[in-house]
């Protein structure tokens, strides 16, 4: 049988819209396009080092 008393304890209200977003945003996450930057970026800089 649920223990309802038990139950509200463990209760954590979500976050609130505003809040969900601000903590998303915060992050600074890498994404594929982030990475297909940065090996470009290093394709191009090997490219010149060779060339010289």
């Amino acid at each position: 049988m649920i223990n309802y008393e038990e139950e509200l304890k463990k209760y954590h209200p979500s976050m609130d819209v505003n809040e969900a977003e601000d903590a998303i945003y915060s992050r600074d996450l890498t994404d594929m396009t982030d990475i297909l930057k940065e090996m470009m970026k290093e394709e191009k800089k090997n490219r010149k080092q060779g060339n010289s």
